[in-house]
């Protein structure tokens, strides 16, 4: 049980500190028993309303902290942590609210969670997650934020104290060490490098074109994060079947999956998921930051709290059809390689990188046929000086003949061979 104000203060001070036993007792966090047998609520140092709630499922209890300014979404999101069930094969039941908790959207603080009542979660775990993958709602409605609007939801405070929070409690795993004075490339999966919803015996099959030979390309520059919305078991199964964590050309920093997301608030759009890379360059601030990032999701909501970051790569539908014309890793490739020695890439508009590499395209053909025009040009020279040096010397040698040809006379017979030689070096 959790210790009582009075008992904490007679056991650890004096009656001399009862400002520090006060202190101490307000601190103390609440046992695993407690936590298990009701919801506690507190508020945090930054005034957001913090809960541990006790959600039953499969004969067990688990134990899940939670912020009021959380979204449902968030919850099942912690409740995946503790369970592995996903937040999509999950139905949430609480007393009075079964229905509230089937919008993803709507703030735990609007919901009356009550202390000492359980919530009780009913979902499977799912293995065969390819399946689960195609049996997943797709997104379809990227809505075009403004300026003004991105501005103020990567500025909002409630949204940087989510951003914290999932920096303290989300850490990520390197598959290889990170690499000194290289750029870094955040990846999406689906719809980036891989088509999820069509259908083929083998997974290659829906494979972007060009996806091994792009890694192996920017890799001398980039490091490579992946980061999908989904659960890490999908990442890690997907990209083993594309062979992309086996490739001896290149390498893997990290993978993140869902659960490094953070759901953010928009007054126009109300809430939804997005990837912040603050959480990378948090726990790998000697390597990475704004100036060297960059991401690709097909998606623009999902760098909405890092817009200067982000490159919304057209997406890689319909496999079958698409897979003998789609060329956008290609194009893509050269982008990166050309901005790779820039200091600081959130000066630059992604949005524009096909113009930037169109126009350095140009620019590159242009300078070529300078280049063959000026190489052409040299050649002439050269033949010309040549050609010049040979009518000198020509023009020399007569004139040497006929000076010792007129001189001879005048010398006598005991030089004849000498003005010879000299006609005929």
């Amino acid at each position: 049980m959790e210790p009582s104000p009075s008992s904490s203060s007679s056991s650890s001070t004096t009656p001399s500190e009862p400002l520090a036993a006060a202190s101490e007792a307000a601190a103390a966090a609440p046992t695993p028993a407690a936590s298990a047998a009701e919801a506690v609520v507190a508020v945090a140092e930054e005034g957001v309303e913090e809960m541990t709630l006790t959600v039953r499922w499969s004969g067990r209890e688990y134990t899940v902290r939670v912020c009021g300014d959380d979204s449902v979404a968030e919850l099942k999101r912690r409740i995946c942590e503790a369970t592995s069930v996903l937040p999509k094969r999950q139905k949430l039941l609480y007393p009075k609210l079964a229905a509230k908790l089937n919008d993803d959207s709507l703030l735990l603080s609007h919901l009356n969670l009550k202390a000492s009542v359980k919530m009780t979660m009913i979902g499977t775990v799912e293995d065969d997650i390819i399946v689960d993958q195609a049996d997943s709602p797709e997104i379809i409605d990227d809505f075009e934020l403004g300026q003004d609007e991105v501005v103020d939801i990567k500025d909002k405070g409630v949204n940087k104290q989510k951003l914290q929070r999932r920096i303290d409690q989300y850490k990520i795993k390197l598959l290889n060490p990170c690499r000194e004075g290289k750029k870094l490339l955040v990846l999406d999966i689906d719809y980036t490098l891989f088509d999820h919803r069509s259908s083929a015996e083998n997974p290659l099959e829906l494979m972007r074109p060009y996806l091994h030979e792009f890694l192996s390309a920017v890799y001398a520059e980039y490091d490579i994060i992946i980061w999908s919305a989904t659960s890490m078991k999908w990442v890690e199964l997907k990209m083993g079947q594309l062979g992309v964590l086996s490739n001896p050309s290149y390498k893997i920093t990290a993978l993140l999956d869902h659960l490094a997301m953070i759901t953010v608030q928009s007054d126009r759009h109300g809430t939804f998921d997005c990837k912040p890379l603050g959480l990378i360059w948090a726990q790998f601030s000697e390597f990475y930051n704004s100036k060297n990032t960059i991401m690709f999701d097909d998606l623009r909501r999902n760098f909405v709290m890092n817009p200067q970051n982000g490159l919304v790569i057209r997406p890689f539908k319909k496999a079958h059809l698409n897979r003998s014309s789609d060329r956008e890793l290609v194009k893509l490739t050269q982008y990166l390689l050309t901005i790779a020695d820039l200091p600081d890439f959130s000066q630059l508009d992604h949005s524009r990188w096909e113009i930037f590499t169109e126009d350095n395209t140009k620019r590159r053909r242009h300078r070529t046929r300078r280049a063959k025009w000026f190489l052409a040009s040299d050649v002439w020279i050269a033949c010309g000086v040549e050609f010049g040096l040979i009518v000198w010397c020509v023009f020399q040698r007569g004139a040497e003949l006929r000076l010792a040809n007129s001189l001879q006379p005048l010398l006598g017979l005991g030089f004849p061979s000498l003005f010879c030689d000299l006609g005929h070096s």
